[in-house]
């Protein structure tokens, strides 16, 4: 064994974040790293929304409800494990910003978030592009020949 996989060995068995000590283990819901990598997702610029269209046409329903709350974790699948996590999420992007860059960015801040708040291990983040956002889109369109 190297020097270098010894230290590995002793960091590992020392780490207080650990998930599963002597003392007892600790186990994460599929919605918290689900949530996490949501609202993790929505921080970086460029990002429109979550979600596929059928869920954005449902979000917005439930914005016209009085006391419905949005999902954080719309657009957002996970799966997790013991130690790891995988992140599968879906997003609309802002007209203009370069997509390479922006998932780049979504991906190290998603990683980051989960990494930090969880201790557990991304093994992936894989990105779905569904659209682009342009501006004035979301208005509604109305009608001059009917009032």
């Amino acid at each position: 064994m190297t020097a270098t996989a010894e230290k590995t060995l002793v960091a590992t068995a020392d780490d207080t974040t650990a998930l599963v000590t002597k003392q007892g283990a600790t186990t994460i819901a599929d919605t918290v790293v689900q949530k996490i990598a949501g609202l993790a997702a929505r921080e970086v610029n460029g990002v429109y929304d979550l979600g596929g269209g059928a869920a954005r046409a449902l979000s917005a329903l439930r914005d016209r409800i009085p006391g419905a709350s949005g999902s954080v974790g719309q657009g957002v699948s996970v799966e997790v494990g013991e130690k790891q996590a995988a992140v599968d999420l879906q997003l609309l992007v802002e007209y203009g910003v370069a997509i390479a860059d922006l998932a780049r960015a979504v991906r190290r801040n998603v990683i980051t978030a989960i990494e930090q708040m969880t201790g557990l291990e991304v093994v992936e983040v894989n990105i779905n592009v569904n659209d682009v956002h342009i501006p004035g889109d979301d208005e509604p369109v109305t009608s001059d020949r009917v009032q």
